[in-house]
């Protein structure tokens, strides 16, 4: 088995390519190591030490380091707890554990702005994204404000205030004028 890392504009956060499906829908996100209980997978790359987080996506699995850590000195284990555990046959989630599809619901008056937003962020910004190892999904919308979620790594990224405000933020009032503005929320 050979596993590609590409990095991430995350300095923090290295993206791993088993070169296999690691889910076969949605993501599944673990910012901590007590939060990865229902993925060995993650349990197992945080057993590595120094990890601050773990992201799993279709194809691939980003891991964001404790910033005082060196990528060489934890590269080669999480590189090794990846092949062992795809080596192993074991499940990447627990049997009742699922990933997360990604968007909050939203009831309300807003629904069509709602799914409007929704559409834009499934087929312009969620593909982007992924190729830089995160996710962005929607949190919630409120009197013009755009309420977005950023996981894996987007979470911490230096320049996701950047994407979020010129990028996202400006896609989204050009399709969908009743948005002002987008903002990040915390887990």
């Amino acid at each position: 088995m050979f596993i590609q890392t590409e990095s991430t504009p995350n300095p923090a956060t290295l993206k791993f390519l088993p070169g296999q499906t690691v889910l076969e829908a949605g993501t599944a996100d673990f910012p901590t190591a007590d939060s990865a209980a229902a993925s060995p997978l993650a349990q197992r790359v945080f057993a590595v030490g120094n990890v601050t987080g773990v992201f799993l996506g279709s194809d691939f699995v980003t891991v964001t380091k404790v910033d005082a850590t060196d990528w060489d000195h934890i590269k080669p284990a999480i590189l090794g707890a990846i092949m062992e555990h795809f080596q192993s046959g074991a499940q990447v989630m627990d049997t009742h554990a699922s990933a997360a599809g990604g968007h909050a619901d939203h009831d309300g008056p807003d629904g069509e702005i709602v799914k409007q937003i929704k559409e834009l962020l499934d087929t312009r910004v969620r593909p982007a994204v992924a190729q830089d190892g995160g996710d962005i999904t929607f949190h919630g919308f409120d009197r013009g404000i755009v309420y977005l979620h950023m996981q894996g790594a987007c979470a911490g990224c230096p320049s996701s205030t950047l994407t979020l405000k010129m990028g996202i933020e400006n896609l989204l009032r050009h399709y969908i004028p009743e948005v002002l503005e987008v903002r990040p929320v915390a887990a």
